[in-house]
């Protein structure tokens, strides 16, 4: 069955599949003796070279299991002089630890050829449970244990619910199906303990049991067949969320909320558009339309100066209806003085 070229490297136990992908894009690997290409298909009848040195397709992977002392590194680079792969010293081929142990942390590290399987133990969705021995540097307390076991914050986020019991006074055994970078370490710290010693002593179902610090032992066939039974339908690949769809602007919208929210910008922007239309057309106006104006504004005056003079005429009968009533009242007054018979005054007076 064909296979991609780098994978073929890999299995071979050659080096990772990026470092193929390199290889490949360097020139370095040949196909049948043309220039290989990245994401090629190759198959066990094809002849491959890798630097001028033929590779083979591996029939069988391998499945170490290693108890791995503090002071080892969990790092292929053999540049590292504490590097896991010297630590092994397995000859069979090349062969890389799934996952990782601190440099200060002991106990189970399984490593393989099978790069399937290392990206299916390590995806952290996949809740493959890691046990562990964890000391700390004073008495643990209920309040502890729960806190553990419920989750704490750490890197900014909270840690998944976890398996957490006592074993004595200083100690405790803890299951997790998280793989945060130095999690329990981190957790520990979080609640005021310091981890003394930890030892890793399982991974899904395969112990340390029959291992010595620093051995290693190929993994039984009932281990092997249970952990590939155990990573079968667990994805190779991180969760790859969906495409955000795109909306008639253009713009993406992942949520209800959000499409609500450029809805009404949207809306927005279209009552802006149509005031600056409006604002042009206004601005465009004929001579047609500026005399009409013209007209307006001079009929307008007229009506104004019409119902002026209305108000003036009237306010001035209103002056002369009221003269009238006191030139009357004035004759009258003067009608009363003669009945009477007292003299008429004159406005100067004479001298005696």
């Amino acid at each position: 069955m064909p296979v991609r070229l780098n994978k073929f490297i890999s299995d071979a136990g050659i080096c990772s599949r990026r470092e193929a992908d390199r290889k490949i894009k360097n020139g370095h690997v040949r196909v049948n003796g043309r220039a290989a290409q990245i994401g090629d298909m190759v198959s066990e009848t094809d002849r491959i070279l890798v630097s001028g040195n033929p590779v083979e397709m591996r029939s069988q992977h391998v499945y170490l299991a290693y108890n791995k002392p503090i002071g080892v590194t969990s790092t292929t680079d053999r540049t590292d002089p504490d590097n896991i792969l010297k630590a092994v010293g397995y000859h069979g081929g090349r062969v890389f630890p799934v996952g990782r142990l601190d440099k200060d942390s002991e106990g189970l590290i399984l490593l393989t050829n099978d790069g399937d399987i290392v990206n299916k133990i390590l995806r952290a969705s996949n809740k493959h449970d890691k046990e562990y021995i964890v000391s700390v540097d004073k008495p643990v307390t209920p309040d502890f244990i729960r806190q553990m076991a419920e989750g704490v914050s750490i890197l900014g986020v909270m840690t998944r619910k976890c398996t957490v019991e006592e074993i004595n006074p200083h100690t405790i055994r803890i299951i997790l199906n998280q793989g945060m970078n130095r999690q329990i370490r981190r957790m520990c710290k979080a609640l005021g303990y310091s981890v003394t010693r930890l030892q890793r002593i399982r991974v899904m179902d395969i112990n340390l049991s029959g291992i010595e610090t620093g051995s290693w032992r190929f993994l039984t066939e009932s281990e092997k067949d249970s952990l590939l039974q155990a990573v079968a339908g667990s994805r190779k690949e991180a969760f790859k969320r969906p495409a955000r769809k795109q909306s008639t602007s253009g713009e993406s919208g992942s949520s209800s909320g959000s499409g609500a929210h450029h809805h009404k910008k949207k809306k927005a922007d279209g009552s802006d558009k149509a005031d600056s239309e409006n604002s042009a057309k206004g601005k465009k106006r004929t001579s047609k339309n500026r005399s009409a104006d013209k007209t307006s504004g001079s009929n307008k005056k007229g009506s104004e100066g019409t119902r002026r003079k209305t108000t003036a005429r009237s306010s001035a009968t209103k002056r002369t209806t009221s003269k009238s009533g006191k030139n009357t009242g004035r004759k009258a007054a003067n009608s009363s003085i003669k009945s009477t018979g007292k003299p008429k005054r004159t406005g100067s007076k004479t001298k005696k």
